[in-house]
């Protein structure tokens, strides 16, 4: 009688667009049990649909997730129902973001303002609480994406929070570099994702790398 071996566990918040979606897809084709989180149901389903379609031999499943990071109620219930269906995580991928139209800093809309506090900077310092007894758990490992945009002409709100969120997720990488959990830090190449085109509409989008390309090119460093 053999025993079915359970599945390595990954949270991917911010899952239903770009590189968080790319690497959610990468990860349920790897073999890995991913827990998709998103506010745009719509992008949870196309990336599940996705996924069924490759029919890959041993590939993992998802859990649609539709939430929002920002919730704290949502997290915390979803964060505790990892824990008793699986016991922990192997993988945090933090990819949510707001990214607030670009604008001179003497002229940012407030609601783009507090969006962008509350989604890049708020959230990942009420997640990180959260998360990390479930990665302590598995022995697992966190993953942020860094955009560095502090200080560049009119990425104010968004190079702002941004970089909040990395200095978080430093200071968290720092205090854990002994005992863990392992917290790594990249940089992705230039992608076309929506974002992208937001902040630089009209550029050559065919010298971007592939989204799915760079997704694994990440996923193989950790």
């Amino acid at each position: 009688m053999t025993s079915k071996i359970a599945p390595k566990v990954a949270l991917v918040t911010g899952a239903s667009r770009g590189l968080g979606s790319a690497l959610a897809e990468q990860l349920a084709l790897r073999g890995w049990h991913v827990v998709a989180v998103a506010r745009t149901v719509g992008g949870l389903e196309d990336l599940d649909d996705r996924v069924r379609r490759a029919g890959l031999p041993g590939a993992g499943a998802l859990t649609l997730a539709p939430m929002d990071v920002t919730n704290d109620d949502a997290m915390r219930h979803l964060c505790r129902s990892i824990h008793d269906r699986w016991g922990g995580l192997s993988l945090w991928v933090h990819a949510a973001i707001h990214a607030a139209p670009l604008a001179p800093a003497g002229h940012i809309d407030q609601k783009d303002w507090e969006k962008s506090l509350a989604t890049n900077a708020r959230a990942t310092g009420m997640l990180i609480p959260m998360v990390e007894p479930l990665l302590r758990a598995q022995d697992g490992t966190a993953l942020f994406l860094d955009d560095p945009r502090a200080g560049q002409p009119f990425f104010g709100a968004y190079g702002a929070t941004k970089a909040a969120q990395m200095a978080l997720a430093r200071s968290w990488q720092a205090e854990n570099a002994k005992h863990g959990p392992r917290v790594v830090i990249a940089e992705p190449a230039p992608l076309p994702t929506a974002t992208r085109a937001r902040f630089f509409p009209g550029e050559d989008r065919t010298k971007l790398a592939d989204v799915q390309a760079e997704a694994a090119r990440i996923l193989d460093t950790l």
